[in-house]
């Protein structure tokens, strides 16, 4: 079943869940996991990316785009409202949506920031997954 671990952002930080997401997906990569970030939309997916290559100075992530991606080689693949395919190690996800595929992803990563709008959503997505009996875990940054 996976595991879902909620990071919650302190009110008072700087950062946004963009910035947290590179961080965890450079701690997954560098442990030999395989991510899968998923966005909202194309123009999210393009700020990840570009978040991915500036984030911190001395940082390499390889990492790719949906559709361009080679999943077989790219360990880091950035997507919007498509399917993971083969994908099953890390998901983090920071749709608005819950991607219909999360099921089959070893762990699922959401981000709560300070922002109200996202603070719902992520309520919402809580929910659902405590509805259907996930494991979940909470994470106060």
């Amino acid at each position: 079943m996976t595991r879902i671990d909620f990071y919650i952002l302190n009110q008072n930080t700087h950062h946004d869940r963009f910035f947290l997401s590179c961080r965890i997906t450079e701690k997954a990569w560098h442990k030999k996991h395989r991510v899968m970030i998923q966005t909202s939309s194309e123009q999210e997916a393009m700020h990840m990316n570009q978040l991915l290559w500036t984030f911190r100075d001395q940082s390499f992530i390889p990492h790719e785009l949906l559709p361009r991606a080679d999943m077989k080689t790219t360990p880091v693949i950035i997507g919007w409202g498509g399917d993971a395919a083969e994908e099953c190690d890390v998901l983090i996800n920071l749709a608005t949506e819950i991607p219909p595929f999360f099921s089959r992803f070893e762990r699922l990563v959401e981000i709560v920031d300070k922002d109200p709008a996202h603070k719902q959503v992520s309520r919402d997505h809580y929910r659902y997954y405590q509805e259907r009996g996930y494991p979940l875990t909470n994470h106060k940054l």
